[in-house]
This record gives structure tokens, sequence and C-alpha cells, in this order.
């Protein structure tokens, strides 16, 4: 945990005791803080004070916010949208900064380089990737923030050190002072509008990342959708990168072949690597190589390291490979846009399907509804699938997961077809049947694991 000595003695609070709110406070803490937390969960104060911690309602009219340096929020809170929060605003009509855990570790750590990562989708995989290719060339690095570990969790690094956070719009509006070496915007789509009363709010947001540049060149956008053009219109020096165009100084892999034309080179051929497929995730890959040749890694090393990246857990994981079939974990997918980035990556399609219902179902699936074999339901949408499907897939009705991949891989087998995926890829919330996405791909790989241990 990093040392926040400059907070000896500073009076500090901390609003929201979740995972980055707990880590902020005990960090505080120990770096000797007077610090006041609150939660409106009785628990969650409950354990607070079991750890020592001065628990104080924060919005109670007689709190004393004139004394505080500094008010820690929790970026899961609404403090703006859709209506101003009365603590917040209380704290503001003050002058005491709003601030998440992202920038106290800015501020404990200022020798380190930071690498920022944000955009709708994609920032996981992104994070991660570089992350790993970092970590390949031999450069000590921590990797956390939005996904993961709290920043304040994470390793002190000084000046050999790279942190790689991903950040979400959430925090990108509750920082201060932190400075970036490089920083990624993926893409832009509309999301979380209430938070930002508006798309223009959310892309303000993700914007203000490129003000905490350390220095201009630092910055890589992607040109794929209209606000990333935007970003590039106002930062010349920033890097593009694209996988639907051939960018003529920038990164690009509209044909899977990453090119970074600033050398004037192929880099690597991404359709070959079975961790990153589709293009979604040669975006990632754009970026990632963006980043990484940004803190002095040479293509030829970010390369290799592309080809031993494990892939993040429950996204386009791949568990296994047995038979000519492929088992591949994308419990992630929780609605049907992201189930179509799975889906668009495979020919032979046996799908894993179903659990609690989102709006709208998979009808926009229906296009790719060719791709799949046959589906196999699972969950309370079961019945609800099968009516879009009827007549459009062959499925069948399969109740647990349990089920569902025993009969994907014996239906695989005895096809036979070249290329064959067992995919779940369910297009559902979990919590019909598992206490969350990750649970039901832990569910799902112990039972492929097990059948094919069984198999051999």
């Amino acid at each position: 945990m990093p040392g926040l000595a400059a907070m000896n003695g500073k009076q500090v609070a901390v609003m929201g005791l979740g995972k980055s709110g707990a880590s902020a406070a005990r960090a505080l803490l120990a770096g000797g803080a007077r610090v006041v937390v609150w939660d409106d969960n009785a628990e969650a104060r409950r354990q607070a004070a079991g750890q020592g911690l001065h628990v104080a309602d924060l919005a109670d009219a007689a709190f004393d916010f004139a004394a505080l340096d500094l008010l820690l929020w929790s970026p899961g809170i609404p403090h703006t949208h859709p209506r101003p929060h009365p603590v917040a605003s209380r704290a503001r009509a003050l002058g005491v900064p709003l601030v998440c855990d992202v920038e106290l570790l800015a501020r404990a750590c200022p020798e380190a380089r930071y690498v920022g990562i944000t955009g709708t989708n994609g920032k996981s995989t992104t994070t991660t990737l570089i992350a790993h290719v970092l970590k390949s060339a031999g450069l000590t690095v921590a990797v956390g923030g939005n996904l993961g570990i709290p920043a304040l969790d994470l390793p002190a690094l000084g000046a050999e050190g790279v942190y790689v956070l991903e950040l979400s719009s959430y925090q990108l509006e509750l920082l201060d002072r932190a400075r970036f070496d490089v920083a990624l915007l993926l893409n832009v789509t509309p999301d979380h509008l209430a938070r930002h009363g508006g798309i223009e709010g959310y892309f303000a947001a993700k914007a203000s990342l490129f003000d905490r540049l350390k220095r201009p060149d630092g910055a890589l956008v992607g040109a794929d959708d209209a606000y990333g053009r935007r970003l590039l219109a106002r930062l010349p020096a920033a890097t593009p990168f694209s996988v639907e165009d051939a960018l003529p100084a920038g990164i690009h892999a509209e044909t899977g072949l990453l090119v970074d034309e600033r050398l004037g080179e192929t880099v690597a051929d991404l359709t070959t690597l079975p961790t990153l497929p589709g293009r979604h995730n040669w975006q990632n890959a754009c970026a990632a190589y963006g980043a990484a040749r940004a803190l002095g890694v040479a293509p030829t090393a970010i390369r290799d390291a592309f080809a031993s990246y494990p892939g993040l857990a429950h996204r386009q994981e791949l568990v296994a490979e047995s038979d000519g079939v492929r088992y591949v974990n994308d419990s992630k997918a929780t609605n049907a846009d992201a189930a179509e980035k799975a889906m668009r990556c495979y020919r032979h399609i046996y799908w894993i399907a179903g659990g609690q219902a989102k709006e709208g179902g998979i009808d926009s699936l229906a296009p790719l509804f060719p791709s799949v074999v046959r589906a196999f339901l699972i969950g309370e949408a079961a019945t609800a699938f099968a009516r879009t499907l009827e007549g459009k897939a062959a499925y069948e009705q399969c109740g647990t997961l349990e089920v569902a991949v025993a009969r994907a891989r014996a239906r695989a087998l005895a096809y036979g077809h070249p290329d064959a995926v067992v995919l779940l890829s369910p297009a559902c919330a979990s919590w019909d049947q598992f206490k969350s996405f990750e649970h039901r791909g832990e569910v799902f790989r112990a039972r492929v694991n097990a059948l094919l241990g069984g198999a051999a």
C-alpha cells in the first residue's frame, strides 16, 4: 500500500465504504490522517467502527465540513447528476476537494509513471494486456483502479515503476492533481448518461483524462467513432488507432494485421492469437501496442508478449481445446451487445445462453443465428429465448449450466464441425442461478475441466 505521509494530521472524510472507500480509509488512517467515514449501509459502518475508524453521518447538518482538508468520494455514489448530492454540495461550497482513491495514489507515488485507460468498451482487456506486455518487457508494473485491486491497495512504486490503471468516467471526474504519462481512449458509446447529464457530459468526463497528460504525445485515441474523432481534432500530437481504416500516421488493424504507419511496419498478425479474437480485441491490441511503444518497449517484444497473453477471465476466455472443440467462457456477456462481440468471432457455435433476461432479449442477435449450430438454454430467460430462436436456430432446454455444458460437448463431438466452439455467452445477468457472472464462469470452467478430465 502506498504511503500517505503527506496526509499526516489532515482531516479527511470518506463517503462510501465499498472496496475503494474502505481501502482508502485504511490507507489514510495508516498515513496518520484524522479520518471520519460514512456509508448508508449499517453493516459497512459496523465493520468500519470495528477497525477503529470514526463513523459519523456526513449528511448531518451539525457535521463540520469547514474542518475538512479533503473528501474522499467513492465513485459509485452520484454527486452531481441526476441531482446534486447534499454532502457533495456542502463540501464544494466550502472549497473542500472531492477526490477518489486514484488521486491519492498519484499524490503518494509521484515519481512512478502512470498509464490511464478509459473508454466505454474494452477497458479491462486493454488494461490487462498493457500490463502483460510491460511485465514481459521486464518493467515493474502494478495494475488496478476500476479493475480488480483498488488503487490504494497497490504496492508503492518509485521512478522505475509503472501504474496501469483502468479508469471509469466516475473516477475521472474525481481527479485533481493526478498526471499521466500515457492517456488512452478506446471508444465512446452512450453509457451512464443519467450520471453525467447526457452523452456530452459522459464524453467530457472521458476526455478530461487528456487534460492530465505530462506530455501531449502521450495521447492515444481510437478513431472509429465520432467522439474519438472529435477528441483527435483537439489533440494534434495524439496517435490515432483504428480497426476500420488504414491511418496514414497511426496504428491500424483493419484486416487483422497490426500496422504501425509511424514505422512503416507490420508488427503482428492478430488473427493468429486465440486469446484476442475479433475486431473489438484488435482495437484493444492496437491501443496496448501504442501504450507500450510510448513507454519504450520494442515492437518485437510487444508482438511476443501478445502471443503469450493468457486472456481475461470470463471475457472470451479460452478454457480448453479437446478433440477439435474449443470451450470459451464469455460469462461477462450479460447483454446481447456483449454476446454479439463473441458470436462474430466463430463459425460453428454451440451456444449456451440464458439467465436473468435483459431488456430487448436476443432479438438483435438474429443476423448471427446462422452461425449457431445449436443453442443450449438455461435459466429464467430460456422460454423467451426459445421463442426468438424458433425456426431460426436449433435449440434445446437444459435448465442448468451443468446440463448445458454436457449436452453441448456431446453435440459438438457428434456433429464434427470444423472450428467448433462451445460458447458460454449468456446475453443475460447471472443472478437467477449464480452469485455473479464470475461465479457463472467459474462453474462453466469447472464443468468443462471435469468433463475433459473424465474423457481423458
